[in-house]
């Protein structure tokens, strides 16, 4: 898309779309509908934080300056960026895309003096050659900071979990082998402990200063008194880093077994943030809140790296609040019809961030609830993903908010890959169709793909990973011909070939009596029992049928609480399967109910399914 400039009564410059044939304001023009500017040439049109546009050539003919860094620091060295151009917002801070990339200046510095163990690195050419770098922080800037600061040096930037215990820190630090640790001051204590015991250095992320912090006190701290702009420009990429070179490791949630180190390249970092922001209409005047980890692909590329490609603001709330994110919604959307100048438009949740905030929703009085969902309604996109969205909470936040949720399915290994679109039809229960420029097809247990209604996803995509973190065979195991990626997971196509996502193929998928079944179906049903506020479905090990489909659940309180003062449990298997003879097929009915106060999950709202059917297989 290509744009030019104008000026609105604010005195602020707009973007407006023109076509790059005629250049008549429409993107693109009919008459011209097959062409797109970034389709057509090699040249890309950025809207940056400085209300400048410019092009920049996105494509050498060596590929060498495919990485999404140099866009971030074109941004700068194309002049200075306003401080009220805002990259990220936390604890009431605000920090601007030039104080950003000036704090990731600085951290390049510290990392490139540093004696660091590297692929190729050269210390001549203050080049980190690949050393991987671990990042410890809550979502912050000094975060992003450290993760580009840790590209422009070369390196490889290793989020690490704040949730881990230190086992899992140390298991992924020896597997990675990180040379250095970046952490901020509150997890100094912690990572000195852990960079003891590994052979990994550690050094504290410096802050990044906030928009009323003057510019002087930054730029000379970057390099004794150079002027920071300059800095910024005599700060040459190393010419040794490639498109194809690792950018990211991020390891994956081990719902299916051990957590494996996921390669991504600046290539196929650089082509995912340019799909999703293209899917999913990113802008520079786009607010999104972010509450998300940061140390998996939905926090890090749909949340952080796809909005500040496009030149929006994330804000970072310390951590999820039912209270707190209504409350913010209203702020960005008071009663009066006014919208503030900070207003979220992009949200983007875990199904059970959904269902709390529902239940957050109903615990309201009526006032509150009518400015809560008007305000919710002015939001311009909500999206959901990481796990599946049961439909009846889909159609509950319908009913309360206006909006259908854009539900989209990824994986650690591609990002995203598979969305319902963003103007179009969304269907429930479905993942939408591959996005432009990824390929999809489900194959058979046989390998075969000639006719297959049921069987596991491929995925062939410009984001898609490099390679397992040290682990050649599983890498070689993961692919088919053609460059296809085995996702593990069970799908189908529906007639309007939307893609329906069964589960996993080695947790999700139950063989009873002969049939194969989809956990994830069949919870889907039985969260539309009034009395199941959550559940999970797994098929236990049985000597007739192979296996047995068994239910946990988590009842309503209210529900249970009434039931608890009759003396009766929330709910019987007797009951549950009367009410499940007029939705499910016989087979399908659950033979075995658990009752549990929670399930047990993880950062991203996943239940390791395959670790609980191992603790359940003695118990019942």
């Amino acid at each position: 898309m290509s744009v030019f400039n104008t000026t609105n009564h604010m005195g602020r410059l707009n973007f407006l779309p023109y076509c790059a044939s005629c250049r008549c304001l429409q993107d693109p023009c009919s008459s011209h509908s097959g062409l797109r500017f970034l389709q057509s040439l090699s040249v890309f049109s950025l809207k940056v934080p400085s209300f400048r546009s410019f092009q920049y050539r996105l494509f050498s003919s060596d590929t060498h300056n495919s990485i999404l860094m140099e866009l971030v620091k074109a941004v700068a060295n194309r002049g200075s960026i306003s401080p009220e151009s805002i990259a990220v917002t936390a604890h009431e801070k605000s920090h601007s895309y030039h104080q950003l990339i000036l704090s990731a200046v600085k951290i390049s510095n510290l990392l490139t003096g540093a004696d660091l163990r590297s692929v190729k690195g050269n210390g001549e050419n203050k080049h980190l050659g690949g050393a991987r770098v671990g990042i410890v922080a809550k979502p912050s800037p000094e975060f992003v900071a450290g993760v580009l600061g840790t590209w422009f040096s070369g390196g490889v930037a290793v989020p690490l979990a704040l949730s881990y215990p230190e086992a899992e820190l140390l298991h992924v630090m020896n597997d990675s082998d990180i040379t250095m640790i970046l952490s901020t001051e509150d997890h100094q204590e912690l990572m000195k402990a852990i960079a003891v015991k590994t052979s990994a250095q550690m050094s504290l992320l410096p802050s990044v200063p906030s928009v009323s912090t003057k510019s002087t006190e930054l730029d000379h701290t970057i390099n004794g008194e150079l002027d920071g702009t300059r800095c910024l420009q005599e700060t040459e990429i190393p010419h040794e880093i490639s498109g194809d070179d690792p950018a990211l490791i991020i390891y994956t949630s081990g719902t299916t077994g051990k957590p494996k180190g996921v390669v991504h390249t600046h290539k196929g970092v650089l082509a995912q943030v340019q799909m999703l922001t293209d899917a999913w209409g990113y802008t520079s005047t786009d607010h999104f809140l972010h509450c998300l980890p940061l140390h998996h692909v939905h926090g890090l590329f749909n949340a952080l790296l796809a909005p500040l490609y496009a030149g929006s603001t994330v804000e970072f709330m310390p951590k999820f609040s039912v209270r707190g994110i209504w409350q913010r919604w209203r702020e960005s959307y008071p009663q009066d019809q006014t919208k503030a100048d900070d207003a979220v438009t992009v949200f983007t949740g875990v199904p059970t961030m959904y269902t709390r905030l529902i239940q957050g929703y109903e615990a309201m009085d009526p006032a509150l609830q009518t400015a809560s969902a008007t305000a919710a309604r002015q939001l311009r996109l909500m999206m959901c993903g990481s796990s599946a969205l049961p439909l009846p909470v889909m159609q509950k936040w319908e009913t309360i908010t206006g909006h259908v949720l854009l539900e989209r399915y990824g994986m650690t290994e591609f990002v995203m890959a598979i969305s319902n679109p963003l103007k179009g039809k969304r269907k429930g229960g479905t993942v939408g169709k591959p996005l432009p420029g990824v390929q999809a097809k489900i194959i058979a247990e046989d390998g075969s793909c000639d006719n297959v209604e049921v069987g596991e996803l491929c995925i062939k995509s410009p984001s898609l990973f490099k390679e397992y973190w040290n682990l050649p065979e599983v890498t070689k195991q993961s692919f088919i011909d053609g460059g296809f990626f085995k996702t593990g997971d069970a799908a189908r196509v529906d007639e309007d070939g939307y893609y329906v996502i069964l589960g996993r193929t080695n947790a999700d998928i139950m063989k009873v009596g002969g049939y194969k079944l989809s956990a994830l179906e069949i919870e889907a049903v039985l969260l539309e029992h009034p009395t199941i506020s959550e559940c999970c479905v797994l098929g236990l090990p049985d000597k007739d049928y192979g296996e047995a489909v068994c239910a946990i659940i988590i009842p309503n309180p209210e529900i249970k609480r009434k039931r608890e003062e009759e003396l009766k449990p929330a709910l019987t298997l007797e009951e549950l399967s009367m009410w499940a003879k007029e939705k499910l097929a016989p087979y399908k009915i659950p033979n075995c109910l658990l009752l549990w106060e929670s399930l047990p999950r993880n950062a991203m709202g996943k239940v390791n399914k395959k670790e609980l059917k191992k603790q359940l297989a003695d118990q019942v």
